[in-house]
């Protein structure tokens, strides 16, 4: 039996920023303790470190033990894989990206993130053979994508159809110079919103964060929020989704200011 709510997990890119030790952590928290910590005042956290370098097993194992259970992680795909000029190049690197241990985040496992530069254009056939490549599940345990274009070209319908068509998330990029295409492709949704200004104490102003919490409720209550224009006139199937809402650039230094004041209003 479905719920008829999905579940909402809201977050920030990474826990490890020097100036957070001076607007989030508490000033004698030790750095090896920052993930423990940002873990019980977030639900979820995308990890960044995976665009930049291969991850050891045992380092997402430690990650996963040092985390409160219904702690969701996110996980950002290596560059290696998105930045191969073939679909067969990109093959490779995302084998080698889901044999280094990322399987060991367990439970805690949630979308992997697809992030392409903003100098990479839309073209049908690689994104046709690229999802293709992107696994189903690994030991039985299923495994959801979200892929986040950045450059014009992608705001088509055609490739709308394509991410539904494999079941993948398009990032809804909000508050930023990057193509917002609200479409719903998958049975979640991956959002990252990157308008927090500095002279906000909580990065957004009161009504932003009310209208970004309310987004996030109609998406896991099945609907679409209608100030957010979809390019297809196909309606998605009407169902709950978890929603993964990420308060990601902008003024970082406010970014855990603004996750939690969304994870209050959601609680309410």
């Amino acid at each position: 039996m479905s719920r008829k709510t999905g579940r909402i997990y809201v977050g920030v890119g990474g826990w490890n920023y020097a100036p957070w030790r001076e607007s989030f952590y508490p000033p004698d928290l030790a750095h090896k303790r920052e993930l423990e910590y940002a873990s019980r005042k977030l639900t979820s956290i995308e990890i960044n470190a995976t665009y930049y370098r291969t991850q050891s097993a045992a380092s997402f194992a430690k990650w996963r033990n040092e985390t409160p259970e219904g702690f969701i992680f996110s996980v950002k795909a290596p560059r290696f894989a998105v930045m191969r000029k073939t679909p067969q190049e990109a093959g490779e690197s995302i084998d080698r990206f889901f044999a280094s241990g990322v399987m060991e985040l367990g439970e805690k496992l949630g979308p992997i993130l697809w992030q392409f530069l903003p100098t990479k254009k839309f073209d049908a056939a690689f994104f046709d053979a690229f999802l293709s490549l992107l696994p189903k599940n690994i030991g039985g345990r299923p495994l959801m994508h979200a892929i986040e274009p950045r450059h014009e070209s992608f705001k088509t319908a055609e490739f709308v159809a394509l991410a539904r068509q494999h079941g993948v998330a398009i990032v809804i990029a909000g508050d930023s110079k990057y193509p917002l295409i609200a479409d719903l492709t998958a049975p979640f949704v991956y959002a990252r919103i990157m308008g927090t200004r500095e002279a906000e104490p909580q990065g957004y102003d009161a009504a932003a964060l009310d209208e970004w919490a309310k987004r996030a409720r109609l998406w896991a209550e099945g609907s679409a929020p209608e100030d957010l224009t979809s390019l297809t006139q196909a309606k998605p199937k009407k169902m709950s989704r978890d929603v993964f809402l990420y308060v990601i650039s902008g003024a970082k230094e406010r970014n855990p200011a603004a996750a939690m004041a969304l994870i209050e209003r959601l609680s309410c």
